[in-house]
């Protein structure tokens, strides 16, 4: 073929395949534009309304659109947030699919929020992030208290030790009921199993004991943080244990003076042990009492749910 005609058939080729990625760049633009605004109006929702109890303030229009999502997937992969490429599958679909409950300093529910956004430490410090979590505190009838290493996947706090389970309720139905603090005990439950594969049969949500609640920011690494309301939960009841690798690399039961020898190595930095900053800001403030109460079985005079301690 002559050069000048394959270099007109070339530019003609490159032509239409242009043509084509702005037509579909353009109709792709189109629908999830359209998408959008019907999700915003409600008319599409993801979940049906009555899932989403009527609360202003919500940030997370957008992410419930699933072309929407599709397109952030998307734009990930290509590039436009390299650094989340190398998360862990799970930990990145968590991140982008759970929804956190956002508050106000005084536990009122003012919005919600993708996981990913609640622990970027640059959306707490610019926007004052806050979101709702919980930590159970888990003991067996001898009162010996069941501690988890993080796995190495977590975004936040990697690695380090902490108490049995530390998650967030999220934005559903059944984890926003503020009667007696059901909707944290639902979602301690749902949590028990998702990284410790205990039985929800096992641990009945009346039998979780809300203590109180603490306020507090502290960051992860340069880019993760996490500043939350947490609520501190106590059960007492002898369980089956069956860790998820994903979230969980290892478990121990430990009785108080084990505790206080582990704490001693955190300090020193002995043999590597980290331990997380709600679980030591438990065990500085509140924990070793709390302990005491339940052997002796006075644990309800420890009760203040009216108090949030900002420990900030």
């Amino acid at each position: 073929m002559p050069p000048t005609l394959l270099l007109a058939n070339t530019w003609a080729s490159s032509a239409i395949v242009s043509r084509r990625v702005s037509l579909f760049v353009a109709c792709s633009t189109t629908v999830v534009s359209r998408s959008f605004s019907k999700t915003c109006s409600g008319a599409i929702p993801r979940k049906p309304k009555s899932a989403y109890p009527a609360i202003t303030g919500s940030r997370t229009c957008f992410s419930q659109n699933p072309i929407a999502r599709n397109l952030i997937g998307s734009a990930s992969k290509m590039g436009a947030t390299v650094e989340d490429t190398t998360m862990d599958a799970v930990q990145r679909r968590l991140m982008f699919e759970d929804e956190c409950i956002l508050v106000d300093e005084e536990d009122h529910v003012i919005g919600h929020d993708s996981k990913y956004n609640c622990h970027l430490m640059e959306k707490i410090e610019s926007e004052n992030l806050l979101h709702r979590a919980f930590s159970v505190f888990l003991f067996n009838t001898k009162y010996e208290l069941l501690l988890q290493q993080r796995s190495a996947t977590k975004v936040t706090f990697p690695l380090v030790w902490t108490n049995t389970c530390c998650s967030h309720p999220l934005y559903r139905e059944s984890e926003l009921i503020e009667e007696n603090n059901l909707g944290v005990r639902n979602a301690a439950q749902r949590k028990l199993y998702d990284e410790l594969g205990i039985a929800a049969e096992d641990v009945p949500v009346d039998q979780f004991v809300p203590l109180g609640r603490i306020l507090y920011k502290a960051p992860s690494d340069g880019k993760w943080g996490e500043h939350e309301l947490d609520y501190l939960v106590f059960i007492v009841r002898d369980v089956a244990v069956h860790p998820n690798p994903e979230e969980v690399a290892d478990v121990k039961y430990v009785s108080k003076e084990q505790l206080k020898e582990l704490i001693r190595k955190a300090d020193a930095g002995e043999d590597g042990i980290k331990l997380s900053p709600w679980f030591r800001l438990a065990v500085d403030n509140f924990l070793f009492d709390w302990w005491n109460k339940a052997e002796n079985g006075t644990l309800a005079e420890a009760v203040d749910m009216k108090t949030i301690h900002k420990l900030t």
